[in-house]
């Protein structure tokens, strides 16, 4: 999915949601524990009841790899599953290694004759320009740098300045990478609680895409994230997880969890009118 069908999508929903598929075994509903393939069940009744409210779901990975290959089978069931809706699948894996391992990584999660052939991918890109640049090898598809995240160890270094030129290093993140893709090839990872920041980020990337979590269970402003970060565009994909996945611990768990889609997608819509 490139940028303009992107953009489309987000206008046609009126919704920059994105559902991140943090699939825990032990908060899944007891009933669905006792089938074959609890995991995959589990998405599938979300992927069912969301999806006309989402543009984009974001498995993240070290909840299906901590499950073995049956976690693997499930995270590729549920991208197969995935791919009769127009909606963009990002891999929250944070993947950050020199090239030629890089190179693997990118052709693992990106390649279209691969296994999983997601549309995005998480990338910590501190490692440098070779570690990036695989995940940016690939017509349509997306890395997604981490920039300014949104737990509480962040502090230890994306604030960290440098004397030479006053740029904290996530400042620097973002200029130095500009180099590597453009706003049709990167995005940036932005937490909601650093909402307040936002406007330095847009100063230095107003055109790219972020991808921000937080906004839900993790206490982020939906309003202040688009009071900041929104462009023409719109510019945003907004992800909830938990305050979606696990809005009921019932066999109404997929109910509860549309009713949370929608409200969110309702207020985005609110949002999105201010820049049509």
């Amino acid at each position: 999915m490139n940028r303009q069908q992107l953009v489309q999508h987000i206008r046609q929903k009126q919704s920059f949601l994105c559902v991140g598929l943090d699939t825990d075994i032990e908060k899944i509903p007891i009933h669905l524990r006792q089938t074959e393939d609890p995991i995959f069940e589990f998405n599938r009744a979300i992927i069912d009841a969301t999806h006309t409210f989402v543009v984009a779901y974001k498995p993240n990975l070290a909840f299906y790899e901590a499950a073995g290959m049956s976690g693997l089978s499930a995270l590729k069931k549920t991208l197969d599953y995935l791919r009769q809706f127009e909606v963009l699948t990002i891999a929250d894996a944070k993947r950050g290694d020199i090239g030629n391992t890089a190179t693997l990584y990118a052709k693992a999660f990106l390649d279209p004759q691969g296994e999983f052939n997601f549309d995005a991918i998480t990338i910590a890109p501190y490692m440098g320009e070779d570690s990036v640049k695989p995940f940016l090898g690939y017509p349509d598809k997306w890395a997604v740098l981490l920039a300014l995240t949104s737990n509480k160890g962040s502090a230890d270094f994306q604030f960290m300045e440098d004397k030479a030129t006053g740029d904290k290093l996530f400042e620097k993140v973002l200029k130095t990478s500009q180099q590597w893709g453009t706003p049709e090839t990167m995005m940036y990872v932005v937490g909601a609680t650093q909402a307040s920041m936002l406007t330095t980020v847009r100063r230095i990337v107003p055109n790219h895409f972020l991808l921000v979590p937080g906004v839900g269970a993790q206490g982020g402003s939906l309003q202040e994230v688009c009071k900041y970060g929104m462009t023409k565009d719109c510019g945003l994909l907004v992800n909830a997880s938990r305050s979606i996945l696990y809005a009921s611990s019932g066999t109404d768990f997929a109910t509860k969890a549309a009713e949370e889609a929608r409200s969110l997608r309702d207020a985005m819509a609110k949002e999105l009118s201010a820049i049509q």
